[in-house]
């Protein structure tokens, strides 16, 4: 049995401009930060030539194309593996409609158990890219190709998209004290409203060409967060939030809706400095930085809802458990 650990992730700025149809013609830019949440997948081989896959249900079957599951169905074609194999997948968060960016996590972690299992190291590089295809070309998501490469790379990082299509990948390194207060500033509540992305990303998506100067901020964005962080001005970096999550709400009309604006106001009238629902928006998780000494009165504001303590992950996807049988 093979056991991979991959990390969600929160983004932070840029997010849209890693669409491709945005990126090839101006150049894209994110900050984002891998979060010690995880999906683990597991493989193991079977005493019969059949294929069973275990997530919030069960499918057991004889060929690759009659599973029902769209990632590890089209991670087996990439791999190879056709037969006498079980999979499994377990998170530590509810995986539909999260914001965490599970799916690309999923992707990227069944690609590594199954190389791992085939004996082949394989990079990072390799694995977000072979998601990211997987996701956009072979199964059309609406999405853009952060969050691959952030489930495997990990770490808090800056990462560029060329017009060329390249991606560039630079890891952040904040001084102890820096990270300790990034973590400890940064808080993420469950809104208990779980969504599919899909329909607010295709309308993003749509709206690119006319969202133009606002994309082109959201870019500008990310490189002075990127700046403003390695100097240790993690304020600044809570108001500039507040300022992308309000640019992020023009993209598409489901990304908020009165309950969201209504937490979010909370949250702020308490003392966050600023936020935003991770993800694609609609629900899922709330993000809102939060100085030390007005957390209690922002906790008391969302008391109605459950906090996911968390982290920066150093590390990206990565096997935790190898035993073969001789």
């Amino acid at each position: 049995m093979i056991i991979v650990q991959t990390p969600l992730r929160v983004s932070l700025f840029g997010g849209g401009t890693d669409f491709p149809s945005f990126y090839t013609e101006e150049g894209g830019a994110v900050l984002t930060t891998a979060i010690d949440k995880y999906i683990f997948v597991t493989i193991k081989k079977r005493f019969d030539e059949k294929l069973r896959i275990g997530y919030t249900k069960t499918e057991m079957v004889d060929h690759v194309d009659e599973i029902q599951h769209e990632l590890i169905r089209e991670c087996l074609v990439k791999t190879g593996i056709r037969k006498g194999i079980e999979i499994t997948t377990m998170g530590d968060i509810p995986s539909a409609g999260s914001g965490l960016g599970s799916s690309s996590t999923v992707t990227v972690g069944s690609l590594h158990a199954m190389y791992h299992y085939l004996g082949e190291i394989v990079s990072y590089e390799q694995l977000a890219r072979e998601a990211c295809e997987i996701e956009i070309n072979t199964l059309g998501k609406p999405i853009g190709i952060q969050d691959q490469y952030i489930a495997a790379y990990g770490g808090l990082r800056f990462i560029e998209f060329t017009q060329e299509g390249e991606i560039r990948s630079e890891k952040i390194q904040l001084d102890g004290d820096t990270l300790r207060a990034f973590n400890e500033n940064l808080l993420l509540f469950f809104t208990g409203i779980t969504r599919s992305a899909s329909d607010i990303l295709v309308e993003q998506k749509t709206n690119i060409n006319h969202r133009i100067p606002i994309l082109r901020r959201m870019k500008e964005m990310a490189y002075i967060a990127r700046d403003e962080i390695k100097q240790g001005n993690l304020d600044v970096i809570g108001k500039m939030l507040d300022e992308h999550w309000h640019l992020k709400k023009e993209m598409a009309q489901k990304i908020s809706n009165g309950t969201i604006d209504e937490l979010y106001q909370s949250a702020c009238e308490a003392g966050a400095l600023g936020g935003k629902i991770a993800g694609a928006g609609g629900g899922g998780f709330l993000l809102v930085y939060v100085p030390h000494d007005r957390q209690r009165a922002v906790r008391k504001a969302l008391n109605c809802l459950q906090e996911l303590p968390f982290n920066v992950e150093d590390d990206g996807t990565k096997v935790i458990f190898n035993y073969r049988r001789s």
